[in-house]
């Protein structure tokens, strides 16, 4: 079989193709055929040695992917051969609050991600997926629609009426724009691209906001809101975004610590967390427990999620430089079978 690996140093030109055995699966383990993987920006940082420069190498990077179950070892009950499945982010956390073990399970980094034809997971590290969905489509869901749900549903508990902001138009903010809209949650969409807003329109936006045209964009979400601010904020920027977040925040609404794309520190005028009573969630992914939750409600809506553009297995370089670009909208998928 075929698979990725980031050979013994860092960087896309240390990202090569390489064949090795296919795996049999041990005792609670099941074989799965790859038939489709989603980029993160996380697996961005990870191939160029931002996300751990410590990180033991050779790796298989990335963590989303969907396929078929092809073998399955002694004791294997949760899944049989034929069923269809995608990875659970955490292999080994199942629901609950996370411990320090569990946190490490995490694949493409420290663990061998899903980037090759076939993969040997524990059997509770993979989830049915909806029906109606393709692998291309499935694959999207475990780090990207985990975390919006997760952020919106799970900790957030969106309901009916709130108002909910987003931040840019990737694969969490796209999921939670849809997320959103299905708890009948008002949205707010930003982004420094009018084409890309308008795709925010077409996905259910009820009011966008261009923030390289207006700097002040957290004012205009507070006039857009009778100057009260958002009940959520999707925030995944990180240091560089999260003060002007919570500027557009109500008192007494949450803000979902996402991402890190404008950065990792900087200055933060705290009293806009103490005075204004708002809640500063970090949502790091989530449980199995939680995928399963957000499928079952996938699968009851018919949504699906945003697949920007899917490459051939070939060209995973491609996809990464694409990913990097920031020209997407939703998801970048790469086909594997």
């Amino acid at each position: 079989m075929k698979k990725y690996v980031i050979n013994d140093s860092f960087g896309l030109d240390n990202l090569a193709v390489v064949e090795a055995p296919e795996p049999k699966p041990g005792p609670g383990e099941v074989v799965v055929r790859m038939l489709a993987a989603s980029l993160n920006f996380r697996d961005l940082m990870t191939v160029k040695g931002l996300y751990n420069p410590r990180q033991p190498l050779p790796l298989t990077p990335l963590s989303d992917g969907a396929g078929e179950v092809v073998k399955t070892g002694e004791g294997v009950t949760r899944v049989k051969e034929g069923d269809r499945v995608c990875t659970s982010f955490f292999q080994r956390w199942i629901k609950g609050e996370p411990s320090r073990e569990e946190a490490r399970s995490t694949l493409g980094g420290p663990l061998d991600g899903v980037l090759a034809e076939y993969v040997t997971l524990g059997q509770e590290g993979v989830a049915g997926i909806p029906d109606h969905l393709s692998c291309e489509e499935a694959a999207c869901l475990p780090c990207a629609g985990v975390t919006a749900w997760n952020a919106l549903v799970a900790r957030g508990s969106v309901k009916p009426g709130d108002a909910v902001l987003t931040l840019g138009t990737g694969g969490v903010s796209t999921f939670a724009l849809q997320f959103a809209k299905l708890a009948g949650a008002r949205v707010i969409a930003t982004s420094s691209s009018d084409e890309k807003l308008d795709r925010a329109r077409e996905l259910g936006a009820d009011e966008t906001v261009n923030y390289k045209q207006n700097p002040d964009w957290p004012g205009i979400v507070r006039e857009m809101t009778g100057g009260e601010g958002v009940d959520h904020v999707i925030e995944v920027g990180g240091a560089g975004t999260l003060e002007r977040s919570l500027k557009a925040c109500r008192m007494g609404g949450r803000v979902s610590v996402i991402g890190v794309l404008a950065g990792t520190s900087s200055e933060l005028n705290v009293r806009l967390i103490l005075m204004n009573a708002i809640t500063v969630q970090g949502i790091f992914v989530g449980p199995r427990k939680v995928l399963e939750d957000m499928n079952r409600a996938v699968a009851l809506s018919g949504m699906r999620p945003v697949v920007d553009k899917v490459f051939p297995f070939g060209r995973a370089r491609e996809a990464m430089e694409y990913m990097a670009s920031g020209r997407h909208r939703g998801k970048v998928v790469i086909r594997i079978a």
